[in-house]
Formats: C-alpha cells, sequence, structure tokens
C-alpha cells in the first residue's frame, strides 16, 4: 500500500509534456539577460512542469476538492477555536475601499480605514477590560512578544533591570516561554495543582524582585478557569512584577471575565480565533494587545488617533518617543481586522456574551457525553474546550490518541488536537466553539464511541487508519527527521535506515 490513494492523480511533473503551456508569458526584452551578473545566471533551463492552462486548472481545483474545511465539516480543534466564519465578514473584507488601500495612502485618503481600526481598538479594550490596544501584531505569538517587550520596556524604564525571570505554568500555551526567552528572559515553570489550577505554593515560591512578569492562560490548555486568579494576580503585584494573559482561549469568557478588571496589565487577542477569520494552513491571522495603565505609554506606533474635529490619523514619528517602536509594518492583517469588526458589530454586546455561553455550554455537553468513553481528568465544569484522554484504553488495548485521531478521519470528522497538553497522558484536547449543532455533536460521539468499542474488537483496524482518505497513514518519524519534499520516491541511500 502507498501512501497516497488514486484520487491524488498524477503530480504536474507526471503530466508533463514538452511544448505544452508556453507562449502565455510575455517576452523579456532583449537584453534582459546581459542585465544579470554572470554568476547569477543559471547553466540551464529551471525544471518546470508544462502543462496546458485546462489540465493546470483541472489539476488544483481537484485537490482543492479532498481539502477539509469548515465549509465541510466540523473541526473540534482544542485551543484553536475553529469556529464557523460568516460569509458577510469575508464580504466586508472584499470592499474595495479597504482591499485596495495602499498601506502609503495618505491619513485624508484612508479615513473610512483609519475609522474602523480606531473603532476596532474601542471595541476590543472594552471587551478586555483594557485602557488601549495596539492593531500591529500579525499573530498571537506576535502579540506575546509585543507585550513581554513591553513588560522589558516598563521595568527599565523604572531602571528595575534586576527582574530577568518570566513564570509560566506548565497548563499554558507552548509558545509564552519561547516568547519569554526570545525577550531576554528566563522562563521559569510552574506545575499545577492536583485540580488542574496553578500550584500556589509553588507560584508564591518562584516569585520575587527577579520576576518580571507571569504568562497566565486564562482559561488553560486544560479547559479550567483559573480559580485562584484573584490570589495570583495580587501576589504578582505585590512584588512589583506584571500580570501578562494569553487571550488565545478569549472565546469562553467574553461579557463575563474582563481580564484588564480582573488586574491584568496585558494581554493579547486572537481575533482570527474569537472573532472569526479563517485560519487554518498557518494563517493569516492577527493579534491584537490590550494594556493597562502601567503600558500606556509603550504600546507600539503607530497608532490610529482620533483629532478633535473627528477625522483620524496616525501618530506621527518620534510622537510618542516611549513606544517600542514598530513590530509590524502598517496595521498587521488588514484583512482580519476588518472581518473582526464586521463580527463584532454583527453580534454586539448580547451576541457576544451568548457566544461565549454557548460554547461553554457545547464543551460541557460534549464533555459529559463521552464521560465513561474517555478518561476526563478534570470533570469539574469546563470552559469553551475539555481534556480527554485514552490512557486507560491504552493500557487495555495498545491503542493510543493518534490512532484514535487516525480513524475518526474515516468518520468524517477532522481529529481534535491531540498529546496536547503536554501534562496529560493520551491527550485529546476538544474544542466545539459555540457555531455546531447538537446533531453534528451526537454524531462526534457516536463516532468516538464507535471507534473505542472498535478498538477493543479490531484494534488493528485503527492501527492502520486511515482507510477512506485520499492520504494514508503517514511514517511521521521519517518526515520529521528528513523533511525533504519530494514527488519522486526515495531510493539506495536516501531511504531511511537502508540497511
Amino acid at each position: 500500500m502507498t501512501a497516497a490513494g488514486d484520487r491524488l492523480g498524477p503530480t504536474l511533473f507526471e503530466r508533463s509534456r514538452p511544448g505544452r503551456g508556453g507562449g502565455k508569458i510575455p517576452h523579456a526584452p532583449k537584453d534582459a539577460l546581459s542585465r544579470i551578473p554572470a554568476d547569477q545566471l543559471r547553466t540551464d533551463g529551471p525544471h518546470l512542469p508544462e502543462v496546458a492552462e485546462p489540465e493546470l486548472t483541472r489539476h488544483y481545483v481537484n485537490l482543492s476538492q479532498l481539502n477539509y474545511a469548515v465549509d465541510t465539516g466540523f473541526y473540534p480543534l482544542g485551543s484553536c477555536t475553529m469556529k464557523w466564519n460568516p460569509k458577510v465578514n469575508e464580504w466586508a473584507a472584499r470592499l474595495n475601499g479597504f482591499a485596495s488601500l495602499h498601506p502609503f495612502a495618505p491619513d485624508e485618503l484612508a479615513q473610512g480605514t483609519l475609522a474602523l481600526l480606531w473603532e476596532l481598538e474601542q471595541a476590543l479594550a472594552e471587551i478586555g477590560g483594557m485602557r488601549a490596544v495596539t492593531l500591529q501584531p500579525a499573530a498571537g505569538a506576535q502579540g506575546e512578544l509585543t507585550g513581554i517587550l513591553m513588560v522589558r520596556a516598563y521595568h527599565r524604564s523604572r531602571g528595575d533591570l534586576g527582574r530577568t525571570e518570566v513564570l509560566v505554568p506548565d497548563s499554558a500555551h507552548g509558545t509564552n516561554p519561547a516568547t519569554a526567552t526570545m525577550a531576554g528572559f528566563k522562563t521559569v515553570s510552574i506545575p499545577s495543582a492536583a485540580d488542574g489550577g496553578v500550584d500556589l505554593v509553588a507560584f508564591r515560591a518562584a516569585l520575587g524582585p527577579q520576576t518580571a512578569a507571569v504568562m497566565i492562560t486564562n482559561p488553560s490548555t486544560l479547559g479550567l478557569f483559573e480559580s485562584r486568579i484573584g490570589e495570583l494576580l495580587e501576589a504578582v503585584h505585590a512584588v512589583g512584577a506584571l500580570a501578562y494573559m494569553d487571550g488565545a482561549n478569549l472565546n469562553a469568557i467574553m461579557g463575563r471575565f474582563k481580564p484588564g478588571e480582573a488586574g491584568f496589565d496585558v494581554m493579547h487577542i486572537n481575533v482570527h480565533k474569537t472573532f472569526s477569520t479563517p485560519h487554518g494552513g498557518g494563517g493569516p491571522g492577527a493579534g491584537p494587545v490590550g494594556v493597562g495603565e502601567r503600558l500606556l505609554p509603550f504600546l507600539p506606533s503607530p497608532r490610529v488617533l482620533r483629532e478633535p474635529d473627528g477625522s483620524f490619523r496616525l501618530e506621527r514619528s518620534g510622537e510618542r518617543p516611549t513606544s517600542i517602536g514598530r513590530v509590524r509594518s502598517f496595521a498587521g492583517n488588514a484583512g482580519v481586522l476588518v472581518r473582526a469588526y464586521a463580527y463584532i458589530r454583527a453580534q454586539g454586546a448580547a451576541g457576544l456574551r451568548e457566544v461565549s455561553d454557548d460554547a461553554v455550554l457545547a464543551a460541557n455537553y460534549l464533555m459529559t457525553r463521552l464521560t465513561g468513553t474517555l478518561d476526563i481528568p478534570f470533570s469539574r465544569h469546563c470552559m469553551h474546550e475539555f481534556v480527554a484522554s485514552a490512557a486507560t484504553l491504552k493500557a487495555q488495548t495498545g491503542i493510543r490518541t493518534i490512532d484514535i485521531a487516525k480513524r475518526l478521519i474515516d468518520y468524517g470528522f477532522h481529529p481534535p488536537t491531540i498529546y496536547f497538553p503536554l501534562t496529560v497522558e493520551e491527550a485529546l484536547l476538544i474544542e466545539p466553539t459555540e457555531t455546531e449543532s447538537l446533531e453534528t455533536l451526537e454524531e462526534f460521539v457516536a463516532a468516538l464511541r464507535s471507534i473505542v468499542e472498535e478498538a477493543r474488537t479490531d484494534p488493528d483496524l485503527l492501527r492502520s487508519a486511515p482507510h477512506s482518505s485520499p492520504v494514508r497513514r503517514l511514517d511521521e518519524t521519517t518526515a520529521a527527521r528528513q523533511p525533504n519534499l519530494r514527488w519522486k520516491g526515495m531510493t539506495g541511500d536516501q531511504t531511511p535506515c537502508p540497511d
């Protein structure tokens, strides 16, 4: 059996025939090659496939029809919030005035876009309970870095150079330690308590004059709201440190909890998750960052300002010398921000609160329905996602989480996040979001129950899954160790472990 099934068809290189598809590229000037340094010239032409336009179009359209998408099915990816994306958001993002605006357009020609960005900042600040927001970061991870760079600038502005550590609970998102390291801090990991919350004793022991900040994901990657958040934040501020909240899970708390009002000094918001932009395949995204009073002077520049006459403009160079400067050109991924604005305006305050209520309800419903089918390590009320585990099933049958995930593909479902959080053995992190129907959730439950029964009666069926997908189970070890993208098979000494 090969990894690729018949549905994939031949590659473009295999379809290639000499002389096909040429003649549509404008001829280069006669002296084009003479303008290129001799040592930069090819000795032979690029080895590109030669195909006719209909073949090329059909090839890519056929491939696109093999893709799994939120328009075709349920994405229960924990910690990702892969919700349905209303099509009106796409219409808004494609409006010519937004989509075609040049980044260097003068303020007087960009009033509509500047007004939208200013209003979006105000809305996000209100949702987060923050003093102000920057829209520059292009993703959540860059938002994290922006926030921690502002924390660093704050401490440096006070001459407090001894703060070299950032505390990160082991239930936080995996990018948090990387962010702290990139900003020049040492990461100190804080363990979880038995109930899944932060171990308060270990947390207090790690705090001190060397602490610059704590980075807390709330709700955490265990799907739990930190019940001791008040004590944690009080302890952080008591030693002169700042509190950063990873807002990737904001979908669970909108309208119910405002991090800024609770005492957080800074947070990022994944608007492509919570406020509905398709973000599979690595993008696009946006990670606006909200700050409290302490960090307001250090926000990236330029910000959008509203003048007394009601017009809008960007900050001028040097207008706010305390700023950490640009973290990205212009206003991040502007199309994502337009979609977020459209989503917020369509929902309103009551609608956003209902979004969170429904997301939490759906997660608790799924968790209850799967109790007894899979292990549920933390059975108390979860938020928008919950952690299940196949540890008992593995001990009984040898079937692992990855086997369950691959078999789910045969049932027509995208697998949930697996083996994360790292603190739970054989983890499945499941997030139904607020946009899936009761019928869809029940179909997902039925599929998982059927798969667990198959694990007990026919485990080989799971070990060789998926069986119905265009791509079968791949050799992931080789893919990780030899990440070579090839259209020809490996032979001879190219093959891993040829002996």
